[in-house]
């Protein structure tokens, strides 16, 4: 997943910044005497992004579960992700040599200036929003972090708190050169467990003890809105559709729309039969409403655009 960070941010530094041109000139190494070598080599201006640390973010542990998804009609429970906050000293390096008209200082930190505003600009850092619509790089992120808002601290007032102990280690020629720090958030994705079938149909009774006749009972039914249009062997879930139910002939009841994994649910329902409605945009509408008893012997509601 760090991986992923990595690329979001050269991207991110590429497409901001008019003196970054190329992936060459955004790299992850240690900046010691190679580094500065390469820079060298490289005759441009540079950043160095190092990854200095790693650091479970606990203010956003918490022990929820989680729905992750639903796959043939078995629920996916797992806990909610961990937090880990990768910890980056970015420094900026020019290949010049220092002497009477040349500063490279100046480009360094108009460098870091412009790395700085990058970032706060473009906090929290979402791949969808810095990644071209559609695009590879965009379509390899993960799923997880494809299109969330990952949350990123741009120069915390405390600092590093070991900035001098870590340029001590980057080699005895080494002078202290100002850095930006910065602390993005990545989800840890957990093990996810089989939760068992969906719950479609819950029966409730109210009624007076050892009084059967005072019976009242009402129906929850669940069911989900599926496209068997465009992978009629593989039918996938339609989030956003609307669902209708109403009493045979048409009255309405009540009406509700699809979740993220396309499921719907109806509370309250009397016993009896009824007929179900749906429509999503792109769909041609279907023929005729399903017709369905309450609660149903199957125990299933789907519905499905053909």
């Amino acid at each position: 997943m760090i991986e992923h960070l990595d690329n979001l941010l050269r991207h991110l530094f590429i497409s901001e910044i008019d003196v970054i041109t190329s992936e060459a000139q955004v790299r992850f190494e240690p900046p010691d005497e190679d580094w500065r070598n390469e820079v060298v080599n490289l005759q441009d201006v540079a950043l160095n992004v190092y990854l200095v640390d790693l650091r479970e973010n606990r203010d956003l542990r918490t022990n929820a579960r989680v729905r992750t998804g639903v796959i043939d009609g078995q629920v996916i429970y797992g806990p909610a992700p961990a937090r880990l906050d990768c910890h980056y000293i970015i420094s900026a390096w020019s290949p010049a040599q220092p002497g009477p008209a040349v500063e490279p200082a100046l480009d360094e930190h108009s460098l870091l200036y412009k790395a700085s505003a990058a970032l706060i600009n473009n906090a929290p850092i979402n791949p969808s929003r810095i990644y071209p619509a559609g695009s590879a790089a965009l379509l390899n992120t993960p799923e997880i972090i494809r299109d969330a808002d990952l949350p990123v601290q741009v120069l915390p007032v405390d600092g590093f708190p070991k900035l001098a102990e870590f340029w001590g280690t980057m080699g005895m020629s080494h002078r202290w050169k100002p850095s930006l720090y910065l602390v993005a958030t990545l989800p840890v994705v957990r093990e996810t467990e089989m939760a068992g079938p969906m719950v479609t149909t819950t029966v409730i009774e109210y009624r007076h003890r050892d009084r059967p006749e005072t019976a009242e009972i009402w129906v929850q039914i669940g069911g989900h809105v599926l496209d068997a249009v465009t992978n009629p062997a593989n039918p996938t879930p339609v989030p956003g559709a609307w669902v209708r139910v109403e009493r045979v002939g048409g009255q309405p009841v009540a009406a509700t729309t699809t979740d993220e994994q396309g499921r719907f649910i109806f509370r309250e329902l009397q016993p009896g039969q009824y007929q179900l409605s749906w429509r999503a945009p792109g769909f041609p509408p279907p023929a005729a409403p399903r017709v369905v008893d309450v609660p149903s012997p199957s125990g299933e509601y789907d519905l499905s655009f053909e």
